[in-house]
């Protein structure tokens, strides 16, 4: 079992930026978590289906969206077990629960972001993009 936590979403402008933060841990006592390969970041707006926004392997590896290439950076920390989304240029369609997600354990990243691969969720940070 993953746990996952996220924070650091928030209310911006449009054309702004914002930067979220997971931090995952394993449920079992002294599990370790190199075993936690591939990591993502979903987002799920009001009446839309939850999207993919990017992932990250433990290896480095990573794989945006078409539509956040450019404006979204993923990054992960392996010591300090942390994920992050750092996000700029937002627009107001952005607006949406943020997810960090990861994929079972020992099993990498693809180039597809899909919802069904991820097995482990967090409860989601909320991104309102309003002027």
């Amino acid at each position: 079992q993953v746990d996952l936590v996220e924070s650091g979403g928030g209310s911006v402008q449009p054309g702004g930026s914002l930067r979220l933060s997971c931090e995952y841990s394993r449920s079992l006592y002294g599990a370790s978590t190199s075993d936690i390969y591939c990591l993502g970041w979903f987002r799920q707006a009001p009446g839309k289906e939850r999207e993919g926004v990017a992932s990250i392997g433990r290896d480095g590896t990573i794989n945006y969206a078409d539509s956040v290439k450019g404006r979204f950076t993923i990054s992960r920390d392996n010591a300090d077990n942390r994920l992050y989304l750092q996000m700029s240029s937002l627009v107001l369609e952005e607006t949406a629960m943020y997810y960090c997600a990861a994929r079972p354990l020992w099993t990498p990243c693809t180039t597809v972001i899909e919802r069904t691969s991820f097995t482990y969720w967090g409860q989601g940070t909320q991104v309102t993009v309003s002027s």
